[in-house]
This record gives structure tokens, C-alpha cells and sequence, in this order.
């Protein structure tokens, strides 16, 4: 019978290939699609991004768990659309106009899409505009805002005002280098979070 702790741990171990094996091992048995990425994918991101946060595992480490994650989701991902498995939630994450970094961006991206959420990447240098129409065309719950300038920080506050002129009820998440809470309660943002473990916590949180 499937081992979903055992999966958890391939995941946080980084070793994609057990991963992908012991997914398609779980799946072939008839194990429920969404059981299996909650309480293996889901869990074991889940540590990973504990480790994160105490500082036990650092941005390579996360990286490769995260790609040991990617090839559970790549077989998982279209069982769950046929079953009609329902994610966590949507989230359009993008670096803001004027910025082209994406480190940052990508692994909260990544984290999310452990944490069960259907992420809808908008890249780097991304207008407020663009963030709306995004949120509008895939429904998206929240929208992820990420700066690594102080120059380009200030397009968040363009942001914010976009979606409120657009009538959307989505709620922005922002983080980056130069982000603090401060300025999140100061452009009205939903929320902050300050790495991309508390990235997956505040969406959460977000979605009540």
C-alpha cells in the first residue's frame, strides 16, 4: 500500500525521482488524488518551509525540494482536474513594473504550489493593469506583489488602486527585500509576508 509519509519524506529530502515513482505507485493503487497531494506534497512542503523559517534549510535546499514537489504535481495535476479537485485557492503572483528580479517571486510561487494553491505567474516588470486583467480572466483569490527595489516598491500602492478601480474583491499579498508591514498597511495591502514559507501562511490566512 502506498506510504504518503514516505513520499513527505523523498520531498524534503529533494530526491525527485523516488517522488515521482512513489506518486505514480500511489496513483496506479487508487489512492484519492486529493489525499494524496494534502498528505504527502502539501505535508511535506509544508516542513520544508518550516525548516525555511528556522533557518534549518536555505533557498537551495527549497529549491530542490521544490522540484522533487514538481514531479509529483506534473502526474498529480491532471487526475486532479478530471476529479474536479478544487485547489486551495488561485493566487497571480508577478514582480512589479519597473523590477526584473524573480528569485524571490519563484520560489513563492513554488511554495504556493505546495501548499495546494493554483498559482498564475505573471513574470517580471508587470503593469497594475496586467495584474487585473489576470485576476479577472482565472478568478484569482489573492494577487502576490513582489519588489526588490525601492524604486519599483511604490508600483504596489498602482497596484492596489487597479484592482480596488476594477471592482475586484481579490486580496493583494506583498513581499520582497525593501517590504515591510509598514507599507503594506500604509498602500492598503492585504497583507505581508516576509519569506516565501510565510508567503503560504498569510495566503492561507488571506483566504479565512
Amino acid at each position: 500500500m502506498a506510504d504518503l509519509a514516505a513520499i513527505a519524506e523523498a520531498l524534503i529530502r529533494g530526491d525527485r525521482d523516488t517522488v515521482g515513482a512513489l506518486v505514480q505507485q500511489a496513483l496506479d493503487e487508487g489512492v484519492d488524488a486529493e489525499a494524496l497531494l494534502n498528505e504527502s506534497l502539501v505535508a511535506g512542503m509544508d516542513v520544508v518551509g518550516r525548516k525555511f523559517k528556522n533557518n534549518e534549510f536555505y533557498v537551495p535546499e527549497v529549491l530542490i525540494a521544490a522540484r522533487a514537489m514538481n514531479a509529483g504535481m506534473e502526474l498529480l495535476e491532471p487526475v486532479l482536474a478530471e476529479t474536479g479537485a478544487r485547489p486551495a485557492g488561485t493566487v497571480v503572483i508577478g514582480t512589479v513594473k519597473g523590477d526584473l528580479h524573480d528569485i524571490g517571486k519563484n520560489l513563492v510561487g513554488m511554495m504556493l504550489k505546495g501548499g495546494g494553491f493554483k498559482v498564475v505567474d505573471a513574470g517580471i516588470d508587470v503593469a497594475p493593469e496586467k495584474f487585473v486583467e489576470l485576476a479577472q480572466e482565472s478568478g484569482a483569490n489573492l494577487i502576490g506583489l513582489s519588489a526588490l527595489l525601492t524604486t519599483t516598491m511604490t508600483q504596489m500602492g498602482n497596484v492596489v488602486e487597479a484592482v480596488k478601480e476594477a471592482g475586484l474583491a481579490t486580496k493583494i499579498m506583498i513581499g520582497g527585500a525593501p517590504i515591510t508591514q509598514d507599507y503594506a498597511d500604509e498602500i492598503g495591502a492585504d497583507g505581508y509576508a516576509p519569506d516565501a514559507a510565510s508567503a503560504v501562511d498569510l495566503a492561507r490566512r488571506l483566504m479565512g
